[in-house]
């Protein structure tokens, strides 16, 4: 039972589009890097765009045509026969970025709540950028709503913390965690500066990694005093 949250993944390539990531690697590497490891890739949270999905399958056949890609689309509906068979045949599921509000409301509608716990359940690596770090949590901050940022509090909740990617972009995120932590709407949880994944054992966090230098996680919690109480996690660089 393992997810890998992320402010990272597929990185952009100014030639390519993108490339896969020392992030992506990683998952793989968790799921025990079979020969030929199976990963499915979800975009629903910018509903399914073509683009995305173009860019995926040409990362992976540049930079690791060991890997057998897949994807899941649910626009205008689903691309396979059998949604559950599909990701249950994975061994990486990996969720890109966007909103988070849409893509609970897209994955409940079709049942992926519970598919998806299977999957953790059965020893599938979750893993995800942004929206696809968000959504394994109780709740975080997203933007899925308008430019300002606001609490979204119905994740799935594989993992009973709060979560904030993009800790150190983008400016509203940080005051915004510390009050909603520090006033209860939010879950204790963790955040991540961009390039920074926490890697999850069942809900207890294992390690924190990084793509990038002098990035870092973040522990959010509620002091004796009502305000919340941040501790800096330092970060293990991936190649």
């Amino acid at each position: 039972m393992q997810i890998l949250a992320t402010s990272g993944g597929f990185q952009p390539d100014g030639r390519w589009g993108a490339r896969v990531g020392p992030i992506i690697r990683h998952a793989i590497e968790l799921a025990g890097s079979p020969a030929q490891p199976r990963v499915c890739v979800l975009a629903t949270a910018v509903g399914d765009d073509p683009a995305s999905y173009a860019r995926m399958y040409a990362a992976f056949a540049r930079d690791t045509p060991q890997v057998r890609p897949t994807h899941l689309t649910l626009f205008p509906m689903p691309n396979v026969a059998d949604v559950r068979a599909h990701l249950l045949a994975s061994d990486v599921i990996w969720v890109g970025g966007g909103s988070v509000a849409n893509l609970l409301a897209v994955w409940r509608a079709h049942g992926l709540d519970e598919i998806m716990r299977e999957a953790w359940e059965a020893g599938i690596v979750l893993g995800g950028v942004s929206a696809g770090s968000l959504c394994w949590h109780s709740g975080g901050t997203t933007d899925s709503f308008g430019p300002d940022l606001r609490p979204v509090t119905n994740g799935l909740g594989l993992l009973p913390h709060s979560n904030t990617p993009h800790y150190d972009s983008e400016a509203g995120r940080r005051p915004l965690y510390q009050r909603l932590v520090a006033e209860g709407t939010l879950a204790p949880g963790w955040a991540t500066d961009d390039g920074v994944g926490l890697h999850f054992r069942g809900t207890e966090l294992v390690g924190v990694v990084s793509d990038r230098p002098d990035a870092a996680a973040w522990r959010l919690e509620r002091g004796a005093d009502g305000q919340a109480v941040e501790t800096r996690v330092e970060a293990t660089r991936l190649d």
